[in-house]
C-alpha cells in the first residue's frame, strides 16, 4: 500500500450519497489535501481541496453545494462527503497531498496520490 489509501467508493443510485475516506501513512497537518476524479477517456480533474494552515475549502463548480471536503489532522484522514450524486459524477476518485504553497486545483502540484476508488452512479 502507498502513502494514501482511499476507501468508500461504490455503486449508488442518482440522488444518493457516498462518503470517501483517505487515510495517510504520513502526517497531513502541513499538506494541502485534495480530491480529484477521472472518468474513462477524460483527464483527471479537480474536485475539492483543503488548505493545511486554516482548512479553507475549495470546490469545482460542478460539485459546489453537493460535496464537502473535511480533514482530521489528528487521524491523518481526509473525507469527501458526496450528496445528490449524478451519473456524471461517475469516475475513479483520487486523494492527493500537496506541499505548502501549492495551487491546490492543479494536478501537477501534488506530491502523493492514492490508488483511487471507483464511484459509479446509476441513472
Amino acid at each position: 500500500q502507498g502513502t494514501l489509501v482511499e476507501s468508500g467508493g461504490g455503486l449508488v443510485q442518482t440522488g444518493g450519497s457516498l462518503r470517501l475516506s483517505c487515510a495517510s501513512r504520513r502526517s497531513i497537518s502541513t499538506h494541502g489535501m485534495g480530491w480529484f476524479r477521472q472518468a474513462p477517456g477524460k483527464e483527471r480533474e479537480f474536485v475539492a481541496a483543503s488548505t493545511w494552515w486554516d482548512g479553507t475549502r475549495y470546490y469545482a463548480d460542478s460539485v459546489k453545494g453537493r460535496f464537502t471536503i473535511s480533514r482530521d489532522n489528528a487521524e491523518n484522514t481526509v473525507y469527501l462527503q458526496m450528496n445528490s450524486l449524478q451519473p456524471e459524477d461517475t469516475a475513479v476518485y483520487y486523494c492527493a497531498a500537496a506541499p505548502p504553497g501549492s495551487a491546490l486545483s492543479q494536478v501537477d502540484e501534488y506530491s502523493y496520490w492514492g490508488q483511487g476508488t471507483q464511484v459509479t452512479v446509476s441513472s
